[in-house]
C-alpha cells in the first residue's frame, strides 16, 4: 500500500493533467483516459461507459452494504474574466490554478486517492465503489444517473464537491418550470380584456409571494424565482401567450412532484416541468458517516447548490476540499494544502466510520 504522502503527490499530478485536458460536459473522453490510466498504474480493475469510470474495492462482498464515492471530471466553459490560461496548471503562492481545479478536480483526485488507499483492505464492513462521473455540470443523461443501473444497491454516499471539508448534510433540489399564460390575440388599438401579459401579473405575484409551509432545519424554505419572461413580437399586436420560466430550489421536506402539484393546484396556467429527477437530498446528523466527521471537528450545514446527489436515492453527504464560491469563477484555483488535508480527512473519516 502506498503511503498517504505518495498518494497525495500523485493525486496532485493527476489534477494538473486533468486541468490541462479540456473536458466540457459530454466532451470528457480525454480526461476519462487519464483516470483510466490511474487505475491501470495502480492495478485496479475498472469499468467505463461513455465517459464515466467506476471501480470496486478488491474484496467486494455482495452480502455487505455499499458506500459510493463520487465526483465529476467535466467542467463548465471558462468565463471571459480569465487572465490566466484556463488549461494551464499554474502553481503560485501554494495555489493550483486552472479550470476545474476547485470544481471539482480537487475533490475527484482526493476521492480517487482515498479509494486507492482502501482498495486492497480486507474485512471492511462496507464495500466501496468509486464513480468518476461525466456530465454533472449539464445534468446530462450520460452522467452518474446512467451508471447507477450497473451498481449494487447503495446504502450511503460521499459526493465530492468543494465544501472546505465541512459536512453538507442536505442539498436543495431543482425544479425548472415553463409556464404558459394564455390570452386572446388582437390588434393593440382595440380593447382586449384578455391580454396574456396582463394575465401573467397575478401568476408572477403568486410565485413571488407564495410560501410553502414546511421549512427545513438545514435548508430553510423552498425558494421560487421567476427568471425569464417572453411574449409578443410586434408593438401593435397583443400576443396569444406569455411564457415564464421559474427556478424553484426545493428543500428536503418536499419532493419535486409535491412542489409541482402545489403549483398546478394554485394556477390556471399551463405548467410544464423540464425535469423531475433533480430532487433534494439529505443524510441524518445521527448517521455514522456524519458523526465520524463531527468527531474530527467538522461542522454541518445545508447546501443551496446542486450536485450529482440529486440523482441518488440513498442517503448522501456532500464533502470535499476547495470552496464553492470559487466554482465557475475566473482564474479558478484550489490550495495545495486543501488537497492534502482533504485526502487525510477523507481517509480518517472513513477509517472511523468503518470502526463503528
Amino acid at each position: 500500500m502506498k503511503n498517504i504522502k505518495t498518494l497525495t503527490q500523485e493525486a496532485i499530478a493527476l489534477l494538473k493533467s486533468l486541468i490541462e485536458t479540456p473536458s466540457f460536459s459530454s466532451e470528457e473522453e480525454q480526461t476519462a483516459l487519464l483516470i483510466e490510466n490511474w487505475f491501470l498504474q495502480n492495478s485496479i480493475p475498472f469499468n467505463r461507459e461513455n465517459n464515466n469510470i467506476w471501480a470496486f474495492n478488491q474484496h467486494f462482498n455482495k452480502s455487505k452494504p455499499t458506500l459510493l464515492l463520487n465526483s465529476h471530471h467535466d467542467t463548465v466553459k471558462p468565463n471571459q474574466g480569465y487572465t490566466n490560461d484556463p488549461f494551464e496548471a499554474i502553481v503560485k503562492d501554494e495555489k493550483l490554478f486552472g479550470l476545474g481545479s476547485n470544481d471539482a478536480g480537487g475533490c475527484l483526485v482526493s476521492l480517487i486517492a482515498t479509494f486507492t488507499h482502501f482498495y486492497a483492505s480486507e474485512n471492511l464492513p462496507y464495500n466501496i465503489v468509486i464513480v468518476a462521473s461525466a456530465e454533472e455540470e449539464s445534468s446530462g443523461k450520460n452522467g452518474l444517473n446512467s451508471v447507477l443501473k450497473h451498481l449494487p444497491e447503495l446504502d450511503c454516499a460521499i459526493v465530492g464537491e468543494p465544501t472546505l471539508m465541512q459536512l453538507a448534510v442536505a442539498e436543495k433540489g431543482l425544479l425548472v418550470l415553463d409556464v404558459i399564460i394564455k390570452g386572446t390575440a388582437s390588434h393593440a388599438a382595440h380593447n382586449n380584456p384578455d391580454n396574456p401579459i396582463y394575465n401573467a401579473i397575478p401568476v408572477i405575484e403568486w410565485f413571488k409571494t407564495y410560501e410553502f409551509e414546511k421549512i427545513s432545519t438545514v435548508l430553510g424554505p423552498v425558494k421560487m424565482t421567476v427568471t425569464q419572461i417572453s411574449a409578443g413580437k410586434q408593438h401593435n399586436v397583443v400576443p396569444a401567450e406569455c411564457h415564464l420560466v421559474v427556478d424553484i430550489r426545493v428543500n428536503d421536506c418536499y419532493s419535486n412532484q409535491e412542489i409541482l402539484d402545489t403549483v398546478k393546484n394554485h394556477l390556471t396556467a399551463e405548467v410544464n416541468p423540464r425535469s423531475m429527477h433533480l430532487n433534494a437530498s439529505s443524510i441524518p446528523i445521527s448517521h455514522e458517516l456524519v458523526q465520524a466527521g463531527i468527531a474530527l471537528g467538522r461542522t454541518t450545514y445545508g447546501s443551496p447548490t446542486l450536485s450529482d446527489q440529486s440523482v441518488l436515492s440513498c442517503q448522501s453527504l456532500k464533502l470535499g476540499p476547495g470552496e464553492t464560491l470559487r466554482s465557475h469563477s475566473a482564474n479558478e484555483f484550489i490550495y495545495l494544502n486543501e488537497i492534502e488535508e482533504g485526502i487525510q480527512l477523507y481517509i480518517k473519516i472513513l477509517t472511523d466510520f468503518f470502526k463503528q
